[in-house]
């Protein structure tokens, strides 16, 4: 229950901060412009705060539906306008104006994504050296040569400071099922190349794992895996495992790590496993038969156990920070980059190559927002930037009522002189309530079905 109240409360913070953003883009643009600013709402239906401020008078509103939010101008097709401010209606503006106003959500929406990245390349982040703490067999990294104990240096000429950053600079060419040169020291201190070929991967997979759909495992402590959790109603909690236990042996097999113990359990689904803990210093044996999950087509066997093999050790953990000039094109580069992936994903989801399961709903996004609000600042950050550009990209596809679908029928207006006609733009909007509808259903069905795996 607190794990839920966790999720909900970071949602909203969360989707608040993403929308003021968005819609104070609109809202600064149309003040810039002249035009005549009456509302400026977070939120959709009933006001939980509101206040009025400046010279116009507007309205700000805090409402109760945090999913949303707009910015009302004056505009004759609303009301009547009386002929003093006839020149600041919302209407009477030159389409370039109008294009602008609508425009810049979308478009502070990346510049937020920008910010959020800059700041967590500013402050200190820790994260665990580019060492390489196994290799996946037939993986691309394996058949590149690469080995268990290398550390990568750089991967398409760009330094990799820590692992996260080296396996994300290879998303771009793995999802484009490429090839990417990276070089990487060996144990003895030799430095050489290495070209990882993704031509075979399947992008489904690499969305769903991209650490092991390149091969390359980060490292982890090894040890006897100790309970640090337990998922509700999954077969651990109900054979009787307990927070605290460490599982020191499965069938004949001694469980010398987190991630032995994880291949063990996902290669036998509904097969009984006699499992041997040490609680309290007394050997105990557990009867445990993991449960049958399916994921991307692959059957897996799970039982509910969160686990960890032991505290990272200094001498893996790698401080880094860059300077406040210097942050800017790393972080103009990192929303570069994601947005291109998600462009990229959003394609193959069109051609078919790429189930249309990845898409998400507001439980999981909640889901990892409290998970990232809980992993740290820099963390929640990352999330942030990842979710804001997200909000801009889908806002820019040109469907209707969407502020993609309002930009694409003012470059119609732009082309052929005059504005589109009332009835194409109510047939658009009609349109775009099924299109949006038929996205939330998949989204919330997806969101369902994750929480019933």
């Amino acid at each position: 229950m607190l794990d839920i109240i966790s999720n909900l409360f970071y949602f909203i913070i969360a989707i608040t901060i993403l929308i003021a953003f968005h819609e104070f883009g609109h809202f600064w643009v149309a003040k810039k412009l002249g035009i005549k600013v009456l509302r400026f709402s977070i939120g959709f239906g009933k006001p939980l705060y509101s206040r009025r401020f400046g010279a116009d008078n507007i309205e700000f509103v805090l409402a109760a539906i945090p999913l949303g939010g707009y910015v009302k101008m004056l505009d004759e097709r609303d009301s009547n306008v009386v002929a003093s401010e006839v020149h600041r209606a919302f209407n009477r503006q030159h389409v370039f104006k109008r294009f602008a106003v609508v425009f810049a959500g979308p478009a502070f929406n990346f510049i937020f994504a920008i910010f959020a990245y800059w700041l967590v390349f500013v402050v200190s982040v820790t994260d665990l050296k580019p060492i390489i703490g196994e290799i996946v067999a037939d993986s691309p990294a394996d058949l590149a040569g690469l080995k268990k104990g290398f550390e990568i240096i750089s991967v398409a000429g760009k330094d990799t400071p820590v692992i996260s950053v080296a396996i994300s600079s290879m998303l771009p060419a793995l999802l484009d099922q490429s090839v990417i040169n990276l070089r990487a020291k060996d144990k003895s201190g030799i430095i050489s190349e290495y070209e990882l070929n993704f031509n075979k991967i399947n992008p489904d997979a690499a969305l769903a794992n991209y650490y092991r759909a390149v091969g390359i495992l980060p490292w982890r402590p090894t040890g006897p895996p100790k309970v640090t959790g337990l998922v509700p109603d999954k077969p651990a909690i109900k054979a009787g495992f307990k927070v605290g236990d460490t599982i020191i042996k499965i069938g004949n097999q001694n469980i010398k790590g987190t991630r032995e113990l994880i291949n063990y359990i996902s290669s036998r689904p509904e097969k009984l496993l006699d499992v041997v803990v040490k609680r309290n210093s007394v050997d105990i044996n557990i009867k445990v038969t993991p449960a049958r999950i399916i994921r991307d087509g692959k059957t897996y066997g799970q039982i509910g156990l969160k686990t960890s093999s032991g505290k990272y050790p200094d001498s893996m953990k790698v401080e880094y920070q860059y300077s406040a000039l210097q942050a800017v094109p790393q972080a103009i580069n990192k929303v570069w980059v994601n947005t291109k992936l998600m462009l990229n994903t959003f394609g193959k989801m069109l051609s078919g190559s790429v189930s249309i399961n990845k898409i998400s709903g507001p439980i999981t996004i909640a889901k990892y927002a409290g998970m990232t609000a809980s992993s740290g600042f820099s963390t929640f950050i990352s999330f942030l930037a990842v979710v804001s550009i997200s909000l801009g990209m889908i806002n820019l596809f040109p469907i209707p009522i969407l502020d993609g679908g309002h930009l694409f029928n003012y470059l119609i207006e732009m082309i052929k002189g005059s504005p589109v006609s009332e009835n194409f733009e109510m047939v658009g909007q009609r349109v775009g309530i099924l299109v949006l509808a038929m996205l939330m259903s998949i989204a919330l069905y997806n969101d369902i079905l994750g929480i019933l795996r």
